[in-house]
């Protein structure tokens, strides 16, 4: 384990590639069930980059008109989100140590040349609870700053199977992925083979 900044943690490797794989199986599963659907910036209504579908009582999604938000139902099929995996859940209550269980769990598939700029997790209401991060498939530049965009960064690698929690004063410190890392891709476990190059999966509290 690495501290960042104080308040996030990576956990290189935290995911053998035995518990990859069943992670794997759980969100190939979630997709079939929660369509992979793209979210619009709010105002200019331009595409993000990632592919996404969520789990958990809440789903979070952008479009042109209502902006960012949490919404219990998939934007497109109208159904309910998937439950959260039993796995994912254990591993929030292992690493975050936080007394209530994640309500959303983000599901961004990434393409070799996705990134997603510099912003804060904010759209919750609850800021007391941590963030957790796992990262599946290609390599990625992560970029980890401060509670201001202008706030000096670090950059570090993200691998297949690593974990990164951030809450406390890292809680609203602003990240993002610079950029998928090429030409060494550690390809997707079996299940979410041809789903893009990335998969991360970002568990949040929200209310």
């Amino acid at each position: 384990m690495a501290e960042i900044v104080p308040g996030a943690f990576h956990f290189p490797g935290f995911l053998d590639a035995a518990a990859q794989e069943r992670l794997a199986q759980e969100i190939a599963a979630v997709i079939e069930q929660a369509p992979l659907f793209v979210s619009r910036m709010p105002k200019s209504g331009l595409p993000m980059s990632v592919r996404m579908t969520n789990c958990g009582p809440l789903g979070w999604m952008s479009d042109r008109d209502r902006g960012y938000r949490y919404e219990p139902r998939h934007p497109e099929t109208g159904a309910l989100w998937p439950p959260i995996p039993k796995m994912l859940l254990d591993i929030w209550d292992e690493l975050t140590r936080y007394p209530k269980p994640p309500e959303a769990c983000l599901v961004n598939v990434y393409s070799n040349d996705a990134k997603m700029g510099l912003h804060q997790d904010r759209d919750e209401a609850d800021f007391e609870a941590p963030i957790l991060s796992l990262s599946l498939g290609a390599d990625c530049r992560f970029r980890f700053g401060g509670p201001k965009r202008s706030d000096k960064t670090v950059g570090f690698t993200l691998s297949s199977g690593d974990a990164l929690v951030f809450g406390g004063p890292a809680r609203l410190c602003f990240h993002g992925v610079d950029r998928i890392l090429p030409p060494i891709l550690t390809p997707l476990p079996a299940p979410l083979a041809g789903q893009g190059a990335r998969v991360n999966l970002t568990l949040r509290r929200v209310t």
